[in-house]
């Protein structure tokens, strides 16, 4: 098993990954090998956290990073990181591969000076990475402000302090919200899969696809 930074020549396979790991996950079909393919581009994209898990030289896993950050309270603009989509091979999940990466990227985007993370996923699963609610730290997702808590929106501190004191808004980077018929075209560019609804689509899930 390698973990090592994803180059050009891995983009389809990737992007093939991603596919195969959220297909009819929360939505019929998906749109986060999508997101992969264009998020590359954007200057908001962190390619020294951009990493793939080789296992037998095939690609099985994927991990992505986004500068994005936190409108204080007080005026501030608190610079921050996310990442995702976290994609393993539906075959190859339950092995650890998903934490493994996310922890080697954690640890790499501390050294290089990030103060904390925000995600959206399971709170079970990645409590065990050190992510709290964000509620519990008084900052609130842009899209759920008038919610009392969002126990899937998450943060963790990757420096000391470095979330103290801060209090404000979070905003996911617009790269993650794609136009659908782009993501469409895109996809009937792969092999024909079936896009299925599955009952969980219309709740929150704690899903292996996510959180491997």
């Amino acid at each position: 098993m390698i973990i090592r930074l994803e180059t050009e020549k891995d983009w389809r396979s990737v992007e093939n990954v991603t596919r195969e790991a959220f297909w009819n996950v929360y939505r019929p079909g998906c749109l986060e090998h999508y997101i992969v393919h264009q998020y590359r581009q954007r200057p908001d994209f962190v390619k020294e956290l951009d990493y793939v898990l080789e296992e037998n030289g095939m690609i099985v896993g994927h991990i992505m990073y986004s500068r994005a950050q936190i409108q204080a309270f007080n005026g501030q603009c608190i610079p921050i990181m996310t990442f995702g989509p976290v994609s393993v091979l539906p075959s190859m999940q339950r092995r650890g591969y998903g934490s493994q990466l996310i922890r080697h990227t954690m640890d790499l985007a501390a050294h290089m000076g990030c103060p904390a993370l925000a995600i959206v996923g399971d709170p079970q699963f990645y409590k065990r990475f050190g992510f709290t609610s964000g509620h519990i730290r008084h900052i609130v997702h842009a899209d759920f402000v008038r919610c009392n808590d969002v126990p899937f929106f998450l943060v963790a501190e990757l420096l000391p302090e470095g979330l103290e004191h801060v209090r404000g808004i979070y905003r996911e980077p617009d790269g993650y919200r794609v136009d659908e018929a782009a993501a469409e075209a895109f996809d009937q560019t792969f092999p024909p899969k079936e896009k299925l609804r599955m009952p969980a689509h219309d709740q929150f899930i704690n899903d292996d696809s996510l959180n491997p």
